[in-house]
């Protein structure tokens, strides 16, 4: 049985916090595994692939430095990823990363996308409004699309979406210095 295999049968004997943070310290521990990790998020198979991703979120939140050169890889798939876990997971890690300048369209179109979105789940488009945020904070001619995008779904999203949104139009208002 390769490492993968193994790593994978750990994936898969449950969906909970407590095995997602005991496959994290083992990566931790033992970094050498954390290729075969992201090889199994990045095959983008169900449900095995999403538990990945918790876990490769989970280690990276300690270890940042073994995502880096994943960075473009997890850009490119995102459009590919369909379960609302997979794009949270990638989401929340990328909001914490540098972004890859190669894909930073692709990476503003989809979170844009998902961020107008009357499908898409809350936690992506708040993870999308970070990315985009994050971004601004490098490219300010794009603010004020940002600016016009959450306040288009302010009134019809849920009161989650609506605190996270005001608290950055507060700051994007200052940084553009109006409304």
């Amino acid at each position: 049985m390769t490492n993968e295999e193994s790593l994978e049968a750990l994936l898969l004997v449950e969906n909970s916090r407590r095995n997602t943070d005991l496959i994290a310290d083992l990566i931790l521990k033992k970094p050498e595994l954390f290729d075969e990790l992201i090889m199994i998020y990045l095959k983008n198979e169900e449900p095995v692939s999403r538990r990945a991703a918790w876990v490769t979120d989970t280690v990276t939140e300690k270890r940042p430095d073994l995502l880096e050169r994943y960075l473009e890889e997890i850009v490119t798939r995102l459009e590919t990823f369909t379960h609302d876990g997979m794009k949270r997971e990638s989401l929340r890690m990328l909001a914490r990363s540098r972004f890859p300048a190669d894909q930073l369209g692709l990476l503003i179109t989809l979170c844009f996308d998902w961020l107008i979105s009357s499908s898409e789940s809350v936690a992506v488009k708040m993870y999308s409004m970070e990315v985009l945020y994050k971004i601004s904070q490098q490219e300010p001619e794009m603010k004020k699309e940002l600016v016009d995008s959450i306040e288009l779904r302010m009134h019809e999203e849920t009161p989650g979406f609506r605190a996270h949104g005001k608290k950055l139009l507060k700051q994007l208002y200052k940084e553009i210095g109006g409304t």
